[in-house]
């Protein structure tokens, strides 16, 4: 009788290892088979049965493995879950990081007296009867990024916005929130809405950029620059915009924010490269424009590491074609390269800067890069640099120009004041309060010169600080 139990037990555990809901009654018939031929005692048979419809009820309340794991990952979805680093959150299968910074500097600037001998067009260096004071942004506006990423079909989507507001009041104009400032009660700040692109990249084959973005050309003089994170050249001191110039017109070409298509190939070995075509930009001095072609523009990087020594590399260039409307008007084709390298030999940096063009301008992209007639100017620029850090402590240095050439010899008679040379020296001292806030204070001397002979200089102080997280 104990034989004829055990074998019941494995017959039923065998079966329960099987069984779904609809073999249940399968189970049950066995059962009743075994029992009526005097296998199982009626002891056992009730016994076994009483435990065969517990695990039948107890199956029926449990949901299908199938079930659970859609279930499960649904759940998985619902919550939300800090990243391991920044400031973030994941849901619903995407990544939501947000990053930003905030500045403030008190600016005095003593610019030169006014006279007939200062008359610079296109100078950079303030001139004025009175010093002034601000207190505004220094180079960078605030800003606040939002980014928003997820991966659909083996493919790294992104999207990116980046809004960037002064705490100057702007007086807006055709210029946007770059206008001149609005130094008056009721007035409002400036927000420059300069990034909104989307991203589509894959590993192995790169990434792609649709969107407005900051440029390829000009990029890395002024993400180089020691005065991004703080004044340099005043620029407007009496009534600030949403930014100073920093080392802008004085050392490099203003790269800006630009709509753009643009394609970054894989990390080889810290070599990189970048093109892309670009919205079309009509000059902001030269005759009326009607512009029929999109401009080009790329960029080659190089990071590696020699020794204890460090280096990025870079080399950029651009291209457009302008077409001059106008009868007697030329029509001209920008181009022009950049180049440089910072090298890193433990505690200091050093920084060396070159631009050259021929209708690019000066300052800002297309800023007096032709005479009236369409004709076009050649320009070129430089500066060097360099940081050292002792622990919390920073002390840099840096001395850059940029230089505007005439068109021809009827350009030099129809514009004697036009600029030849923007230049400036700039001291700064950092110091690193926390690992979101550094202080800064500076010395800036901005000199302008013209072509014949006259000049403007002015000297200023910064004082202040920034932060980012």
């Amino acid at each position: 009788m104990r034989g004829n139990y055990l074998l019941a037990c494995a017959a039923t555990a065998a079966l329960a290892l099987t069984a779904t809901a609809a073999q249940a009654s399968t189970s049950e018939a066995l059962l009743k088979r075994l029992h009526e031929k005097g296998i199982l005692s009626d002891e056992d048979y009730n016994e076994l049965m009483q435990q065969e419809m517990a695990d039948q009820a107890k199956a029926a309340a449990a949901p299908a493995p199938a079930m659970a794991q859609a279930e499960a990952a649904l759940n998985d979805k619902r919550v939300v879950h800090m990243t391991e680093s920044g400031i973030g959150f994941e849901a619903g299968g995407a990544t939501i990081r947000f990053s930003g910074s905030v500045n403030g500097f008190y600016v005095h600037d003593n610019p030169a007296t006014a006279s007939a001998t200062t008359a610079v067009v296109g100078g950079v260096a303030a001139v004025g009867g009175n010093n002034s004071s601000a207190v505004r942004n220094g180079l960078l506006p605030g800003f606040l990024k939002v980014e928003v990423s997820t991966t659909q079909g083996g493919w790294d989507i992104g999207a990116h916005f980046g809004m960037y507001p002064g705490i100057n009041s702007t007086a807006y104009g055709a210029l946007g929130a770059n206008n001149g400032g609005q130094p008056t009660a009721l007035g409002t700040a400036g927000i420059d809405f300069r990034q909104t692109y989307m991203t589509i990249g894959r590993h192995g084959l790169g990434e792609l950029k649709i969107g407005r973005d900051i440029g390829l050309f000009g990029s890395e003089g002024i993400l180089n620059d020691i005065t991004l994170l703080s004044s340099g050249s005043p620029g407007g001191n009496v009534a600030p915009g949403n930014t100073t110039l920093g080392r802008i017109g004085i050392g490099y070409i203003y790269t800006d924010f630009q709509p753009q298509i643009t394609y970054s190939t894989p990390n080889l070995g810290g070599l990189q490269a970048q093109f892309g075509v670009f919205q079309p930009l009509e000059s902001l001095s030269a005759p009326a424009q009607g512009n029929k072609s999109p401009g080009f523009q790329g960029k080659i990087t190089y990071d590696g590491k020699f020794g204890d020594i460090g280096a990025r590399l870079w080399l950029s260039g651009i291209t457009q074609k302008h077409d001059t409307l106008g009868a007697g008007l030329t029509s001209y084709t920008g181009r022009g390269f950049d180049t440089g390298a910072k090298i890193t030999v433990g505690p200091v940096a050093l920084t060396g800067y070159y631009y050259d063009g021929k209708g690019l301008g000066t300052t800002v992209l297309n800023l007096f890069d032709t005479d009236a007639f369409g004709n076009p100017r050649k320009s070129h620029g430089f500066y060097g640099q360099a940081l050292v850090t002792l622990g919390k402590l920073g002390l840099g240095g840096s001395y850059g120009a940029s230089y505007l050439d005439y068109a021809n010899a009827a350009d030099a008679v129809a514009n004697p004041t036009l600029l030849d040379k923007n230049s400036s020296y700039v001291g700064q001292l950092r110091y690193g309060l926390t690992s979101w806030v550094t202080l800064i204070g500076e010395y800036i001397h901005t000199k302008s010169e013209a072509h014949n002979g006259n000049e403007a200089a002015s000297n200023a102080l910064a004082v202040g600080g920034i932060l980012f997280f």
